[in-house]
């Protein structure tokens, strides 16, 4: 019994948020009803909790809260005198510590592209047209979503389409009974292509509203489009953004640059949503996995793999068995969901044929026939303006062999320790107008991780890091360009529930990136990125609202230098209430 109950918190990482995305944001099904839920393991905090007279979340902890031990150093060691004993009926609005877009000193126009109440899985639908005083090249377009709900309800996760583009992937915070609102703003200028033209609109926020969950979505999504002058000139974008047909794709036969991004999404209700914590057999766990929780996004062009990806460990609003982690602050990318990037560039010569080119994405690890991941695909072209056919070729396709080992050790403590990893260099070349350019794209993953549970899994506990190195080289057009980029994302985490039935989770998450431009041999331009998330939290399960004491701290600091500046905030919270709110450089 207690074993169900711990994973069926653990779980809460998302029945709700991905509801929707299980098959595809196209095909998207309801749920089933508050029964069938709670007799399925994949539940958050407040489902496990709730009772007919609950409404969800809000806890007290046995232990006063702490400064979670990976908060930044200046994060208090406990509450302050003036914050509350434990979490009340109302906390501080959700925000996160990550910098606003920066927007240009010029002439603005706003147009409202979606406007909408979600109650269900019904789609928004509505029509875009581009602005009209702001002429059709920007020096920046930013969108941003402004959000509001009250009551009960879970996190639900949300795309927005635009002519069949998605610009927009992103989940929701869970209310207080009082009412939150929310905003995220996202720079969208790589679309421009996509926003000259007018275009059907679709959005979808799937939600359950009904006598139990009463938090209705409301939500309004606007462009603000920024244009040129004077000495902001409009911005370089792609030339084209594609999508698939039927799983196809047809490039400009003059395409001398293929970037290709994926919204990929672990979602679906299941195991899926959160893939770091499955198990092979004979492991005795909650969540199965064939060979365990390696996954690795791969892309490929007529059958042929053509890039390799680690997928971000998102945590949604009511993960890791306790929605008190992330009232206020949520985990890194939360809101605001990036897609994985894949230089296509290699593939150019190929794709210029005029012809539609297969183009297939799957997520290794998945046992087969299981849904649980939405991938979809958006491509983004640019052309020479002086050819009307860039021809070329595909030189080199060498992929290392994939690892991917988990051991098992049982115990007192049973323990699941995993190494995965895949090297895949591509390369090619186009010969366009300004000579023949070459580019080779050389990526590495690799992943370690460490579970351990005990006995009912009433201690549940994951240290993980992931790496994705990327280099692309570009050599024809002037000196050799190279950009390279190390991506690290951590997890460490530990969920405990005592025999009074007081939860505790205690985690630190990390979102890191370090990139180096140069040219000739010299560096041009760098950045640095560190995103930390802290927090540890307690309650008790099991219990009406009132009766959860719940009580918690958590952290962010979100740290960008480097040749454009520099940009350092740190955020800290004490049950509900936000305590610190500090930008230096």
């Amino acid at each position: 019994m207690r074993r169900r109950i711990v994973m069926s918190m653990l779980a809460g990482v998302i029945l709700s948020a991905s509801t929707f995305l299980g098959a595809g944001p196209a095909s998207a099904a309801p749920p089933a009803d508050a029964a069938q839920l709670a007799a399925t393991p994949a539940r958050s905090a407040d489902q496990v909790a709730a009772t007919p007279r609950d409404a969800p979340s809000e806890t007290p902890a046995a232990t006063a809260a702490e400064a979670p031990a990976d908060a930044p150093a200046d994060a208090p060691a406990g509450p302050a005198a003036d914050t509350p004993a434990e979490f009340g009926t109302d906390w501080h609005d959700p925000l996160t510590a990550a910098p606003p877009v920066a927007r240009p000193a010029t002439k603005s126009c706003a147009v409202t592209v979606a406007e909408a109440q979600f109650r269900d899985f019904t789609p928004y639908r509505g029509a875009y047209a581009p602005p009209s005083g702001c002429g059709d090249r920007w020096s920046k377009v930013v969108l941003r979503l402004d959000g509001k709900v009250k009551g009960r309800q879970f996190d639900r996760l949300g795309y927005l389409h635009i002519g069949g583009v998605e610009i927009f992937r992103t989940s929701t915070p869970e209310p207080s009974p009082d009412g939150i609102e929310w905003s995220v703003e996202k720079d969208v200028t790589r679309y421009s292509d996509t926003f000259r033209r007018g275009g059907d609109v679709e959005m979808l926020i799937g939600n359950v509203v009904d006598d139990t969950y009463t938090g209705v979505l409301d939500v309004k999504v606007t462009l603000t489009f920024y244009a040129q002058g004077g000495a902001v000139k409009s911005a370089a974008t792609p030339d084209r953004v594609l999508t698939l047909q039927d799983g196809t794709l047809t490039t400009p036969r003059n395409s001398e640059r293929v970037v290709a991004e994926v919204y990929a999404t672990g979602s679906g209700g299941g195991c899926e949503e959160y893939w770091y914590l499955t198990v092979p057999d004979p492991a005795p766990y909650s969540c199965k996995a064939d060979k365990g929780p390696y996954r690795e996004v791969q892309i490929k062009v007529d059958g042929q793999l053509a890039g390799i990806a680690e997928p971000f460990p998102t945590v949604w609003t009511g993960g890791w068995s306790n929605p008190f982690l992330w009232y206020v602050i949520p985990g890194p990318r939360a809101f605001d969901i990036k897609p994985i990037e894949y230089d296509l560039t290699p593939y150019a010569g190929l794709l210029n044929d005029g012809r539609p080119h297969r183009i297939d994405v799957s997520v290794v690890g998945v046992p087969a026939g299981q849904t649980g991941w939405s991938t979809p695909v958006n491509v983004l072209v640019w052309q020479d303006a002086k050819r009307a056919h860039v021809s070329g070729a595909l030189t080199e396709v060498r992929a290392g062999d994939l690892t991917n080992s988990s051991t098992y050790t049982p115990g007192s403590e049973e323990r699941l320790d995993t190494v995965g990893g895949h090297r895949l260099t591509t390369a090619g070349y186009v010969d366009t107008s300004h000579g023949r350019v070459w580019t080779t794209v050389r990526r590495t993953l690799a992943n370690t991780s460490a579970h351990h549970w005990t006995d009912g899994e009433n201690t549940d506990a994951l240290k993980a890091t992931w790496t994705d190195d990327e280099t692309v080289t570009v050599d024809g057009r002037g000196p050799v360009g190279v950009r390279r980029t190390h991506r690290t994302y951590t997890m460490d985490g530990t969920t405990t529930l005592a025999a009074d039935d007081r939860l505790r989770t205690v985690l630190t998450l990390g979102d890191r990136a370090a990139v180096d431009e140069t040219r000739g041999g010299r560096r041009t331009t760098w950045s640095r990125l560190d995103d930390t998330y802290a927090g540890d939290a307690t309650y008790t399960a099991n219990v009406p609202r009132d009766q959860r004491h719940a009580v918690g701290t958590t952290s962010e600091r979100y740290r960008l230098y480097g040749s454009d500046g520099c940009y350092d905030r740190v955020l800290v919270t004490a049950q509900g209430v936000l305590t610190r709110d500090r930008s230096d450089c």
